[in-house]
Parts: C-alpha cells; structure tokens; sequence
C-alpha cells in the first residue's frame, strides 16, 4: 500500500493519522458482506475507483455502521464529508480514499473480549473471578430460555438485550478455558468457520444442492464422514447419540426425527402420522395401568411432534405459543374477577369461560 497516499489522505483530512488504524484496499471488499475490521478504530479505505466500488463498499459497511454514520471522501487533494447514506458522491479517481471514523467505544467484539477478560483478571470482579464452567451453567440455560421468550414474543429490543447476555454466557466460559489452557476464542471461532465451510460444500464448494432436503441428506452424509475420521465410529455412537439428552422433550423429539427421516426412516405421507394419532389416542382409552398411560401419552406426545414436523412447524416453539396465549387469557379471566371485587375460586365454571371468551375475542 502506497504510504504517501495515506499521508496524502491524512493531510487533506486536516487530521494527524491515529495512533490505531485499519488500512483497507476497496477491492478486498467487493465480494464480501461483512467488514473484516474492528468499527471501533478509525478506517481508512484506499482504491476506490468507480461508482459500482462505492456502492459495494457501503453495502458491506452499512453491516455494523447505520447509515447516519460520518464519512470522508478524498479525492485528488480535496475533501468531502457527508454520512455513509450519502456516499458514494462525487467523481472517483485511482486515488479515491475514504475515511470511516471509528463506531465508538465497545462496538468491536475484540473489546468486547477484553473487558470480559478484565472481569476475570486480578483487579476485575470479585463474582466474574469465582465462576466455572459449572457454576455458570445454570445462567447459561436461563439466558437461553430468555432469549426464546424474547424470540418468541417477536421482541426486536428483547432479543438485542437477551442476545447480548448471551454472548456474554460464551465469552466468559471461552475466557476460564483460555486461563485452563484448554481453548482460546480464536480456536472456538476457527472451529466452527471451519464446520460451516465443511459441511456447506454447495456454497463454498463445487457440490450442487437445490433443495433443503439434498441439503439435509449430504450434512448426515458429512457428519457420518466426521465420525469415522475422528474415530468416533469406532465408539458405536448411533446417528441420534449427538442429540443433547438436556433438550427440552419436544425439541428432542423433534431432532430424533429429524434425522431419522433424513436417512429415510419415515412415514411415506401424513397420512400414516395421522393414522398413528388415532391409534395413540384410543391406547390412551384401553390404558390400564398408570405406568401404561404414561406410556401412550408419551407416544402421543411423540406422533403429535411428527406431525409438527411433517407441517414444518417447530413443536416446542408452537407449545410455548400456546403456553403464553394461555397465560395471558388466563390473566384476564383473574384482571375480570377484580374487577367485579370477586376471588377465582368464588367464581363457576360458566362465569370464568364468559370472561376466557372475551379475551378470545378481544384477540388476546
């Protein structure tokens, strides 16, 4: 890279060059849909030499910058700043430079990184510097649970929250394992860009797939090919032993069958999934026994799943759909009783379904 270029950039900015800085080619952007750079520290793009450039550079920067954000663009000795909706503006040259002040503090995960990191150091939190893997489990699956609700509410500032405290879940189980020297985040993150990149040979590969369930058949495919390199066949783990024994029944259910029927064990049509709910229903009725109740409901439980499936509808996210819907009609049935200075267990049967009705009805 041409350094008088970038003294050149620099002076017609009126600017003394950071102290940190990234240098980037525009063409290293053309092709991608993501900035390879941390936002917290100045940029500096250099190259940008046609209009169809500039487009494609604000694509790939309009990622992580909102569209407010200010740029600079220098071109033969003159400046022009506006925000990245504006650009690109103006006539472009060889030379063309543009100048991306940084984000701001704490918009880079390698920031993110290091304050977690100063959590755990000698000076950081007494809490943070006392958790294990173990003991940040159960904060794990909470945060997971609610970010679910967040998802499931379709809340976008829920989910900005509970996504963030979940990353958070991550770094810092990735940072006591960098202090045990069992992995760091760059391993973690080189892991699983490798997995992605070996098991999507259709996008970043020669491999042709059109559909979702070509997909699905050549990820088994891959996974039983994983197996045998790392020598896991030779533990005899079956095609459903990688599913985690802690989900949630219904999604457990749901994986089994999932990759069940990616192997072709599967009903022909629904037709049969229907048929079957029949039959679980009437075992239901010929139960006698506890012990073969809680067999067929659980088989019920099971066909009603494939079903879902077979609908391409999430079976745990539907039931969780259901629990809130009952909930908050369940809530006002209660808010209807106060109001009439009445308790619940006063109330009959009748007098609280007048009160679930209205709730349907006000579309609750």
């Amino acid at each position: 890279m041409d350094l008088s270029l970038i003294a050149s950039a620099f002076e017609t900015l009126r600017l003394a060059p950071p102290p940190k800085l990234s240098l980037l080619e525009a063409h290293t952007l053309s092709s991608g849909h993501f900035p390879p750079f941390p936002p917290d520290i100045p940029l500096l793009i250099t190259g940008i030499d046609s209009r169809e450039l500039s487009i494609q550079v604000r694509q790939v920067l309009s990622a992580v910058y909102p569209l407010e954000h200010e740029v600079v663009s220098v071109t033969a000795g003159t400046r022009k700043s506006g925000s990245l909706e504006d650009f690109p503006n103006g006539e472009f040259q060889k030379d063309t430079c543009l100048y991306v002040p940084a984000l701001g503090e704490g918009t880079s995960f390698e920031s993110f990184a290091e304050i977690v990191a100063h959590l755990r150091a000698p000076d950081g939190c007494p809490w943070d510097k006392e958790q294990t893997h173990q003991s940040l489990r159960t904060h794990l699956l909470e945060e997971a649970y609610e970010t679910l609700t967040a998802m499931d509410e379709n809340d976008p500032a829920g989910m900005r929250e509970e996504f963030g405290d979940l990353l958070l879940q991550i770094v810092l189980n990735t940072q006591i394992a960098r202090e045990q020297n069992t992995f760091s985040i760059s391993i973690l993150i080189k892991s699983i860009y490798d997995k992605i990149v070996r098991r999507h040979p259709h996008v970043f590969g020669d491999l042709e797939l059109s559909t979702v369930d070509g997909v699905l058949q050549n990820w088994e495919k891959l996974k039983e090919k994983e197996r045998k390199e790392s020598g896991q066949d030779k533990k005899e783990k079956g095609l459903l032993d990688g599913v985690s024994l802690s989900l949630p029944a219904l999604t457990q259910a749901q994986e089994y069958q999932d990759r069940a029927a990616r192997v072709g064990f599967d009903w022909p049509g629904i037709d049969g999934v229907l048929d079957k709910i029949t039959e679980e229903i009437e075992e239901i009725k010929l139960a006698e026994t506890d012990f073969e109740l809680a067999s067929e409901i659980g088989d019920l439980y099971f066909v009603l799943v494939n079903l879902a499936r077979w609908k391409n509808i999430d079976a745990e996210s539907a039931l969780r759909g259901t629990n809130l819907k009952f909930k908050k009609r369940f809530a006002h049935v209660e808010q209807g009783a106060r109001k009439q200075g009445r308790n619940l267990s006063d109330m009959t049967l009748e007098e609280m379904d007048v009160l679930w009705n209205e709730a349907k009805k006000l579309g609750i």
